[in-house]
């Protein structure tokens, strides 16, 4: 008998409601890749879009996919050209890694890119497996002190970094965020994590909303980050920013909103959209390493790989915060 060549389960969307478990081979990193056992991989509401709806805006999903972004894992094995990382190392993975230096990329804009290879967006495979190779450049070494499943949460971390960013965050900032309005649990999930204040939205007009925001801020927000993409949260983050301020547009609806664009305009607020983040790994896990964010109790669910279509069965009913899938049988552990 040949020797038992590791099994690579992984979780493949291959149209809309179809998704499967299916083994797939061990990939054999490139010179510039390393080869990494997948630890643990957050469940993106995107992942679970592509399943219920085999595409997302022009991303469609032609052939099977591997789906999962929120990623970390261990090197297991390094490519020729490879001299930052060595087996063992346990790194975090940035989903997006160009394909081409152009000239988003020369001013270090490279998630703009339009060739850039991202994990799970059609056509390009995810890296919900056991297994997965990926661009070395874009896997980041974990500190001791910094689990597993908080290098995987360093991705939907990233996006408010760059929106932060986006927006000029800063220490001091009045911040709206709007998107978890509608959910008392999720609210309470915000206080604890650092929220000073919550609004729970329920009939209120956009503007009503805008007013309740002031009198609990005792001002009008510098910047709002919206994070849902509802018309009517859009709404409510152009009449909630001060004159001057920014929307930053995280949360994508559908493609055309209605929205009161000449109060935005003669107040100047700025409005700026964001896609996905670059340039934020590195200061993440610095966040991450010397506690100053705590993102660890945004698990609330964990599922072996095994399981995955239950998970994402979760997950598609909004249960919980993260849904957590552990891919490694022999490591559990966060």
């Amino acid at each position: 008998m040949a020797a038992a060549r590791p099994e690579n389960l992984s979780v493949v969307v291959h149209r809309a409601g179809d998704l499967r478990l299916e083994n797939r081979p061990v990939p054999e990193p490139g010179p510039n890749e390393v080869l990494l056992r997948i630890h643990s991989v957050g469940i993106c509401g995107s992942d679970v879009h592509y399943w219920q709806n085999g595409r997302i805006g022009d991303f469609i999903v032609k052939k099977p996919m591997v789906l999962g972004h929120e990623a970390s894992g261990t090197v297991i094995k390094v490519g020729s050209s490879v001299t930052h990382l060595k087996p063992g190392d346990r790194v975090a993975i940035e989903p997006g890694a160009p394909r081409d230096i152009d000239e988003f990329c020369k001013i270090g804009r490279y998630n703009l890119s339009p060739t850039i290879f991202f994990c799970a967006t059609p056509p390009d495979d995810g890296n919900l497996c056991r297994y997965y190779a990926h661009n070395a450049s874009f896997c980041y070494k974990l500190p001791d002190n910094v689990t597993f499943e908080e290098g995987a949460l360093i991705e939907p971390l990233s996006v408010g970094i760059h929106a932060c960013r986006r927006g000029g965050v800063t220490l001091g900032t009045k911040v709206l965020i709007c998107g978890a309005d509608l959910s008392a649990s999720r609210l309470e999930k915000a206080k604890e994590i650092g929220a000073d204040f919550t609004i729970e939205i329920k009939k209120e007009t956009p503007q009503e909303v805008a007013s309740m925001v002031q009198d609990l801020l005792g001002c009008m927000p510098e910047i709002t980050v919206e994070c849902s993409g509802a018309e009517a949260s859009v709404q409510t983050g152009i009449y909630a920013t001060r004159s001057g301020g920014t929307l930053v547009l995280v949360g994508l609806g559908p493609e055309m909103v209605h929205v009161p664009i000449v109060n935005a305009a003669v107040r100047e607020v700025d409005i700026k959209g964001i896609f996905r983040y670059c340039n934020t790994w590195p200061m993440a896990i610095s966040m991450l390493a010397s506690k100053r964010v705590n993102i660890k109790s945004l698990v609330t669910h964990r599922f072996p790989l095994e399981k995955a279509l239950e998970a994402f069965e979760a997950t598609r009913k909004g249960e919980g915060v993260k849904v957590m899938l552990k891919c490694d049988p022999s490591d559990q552990n966060p």
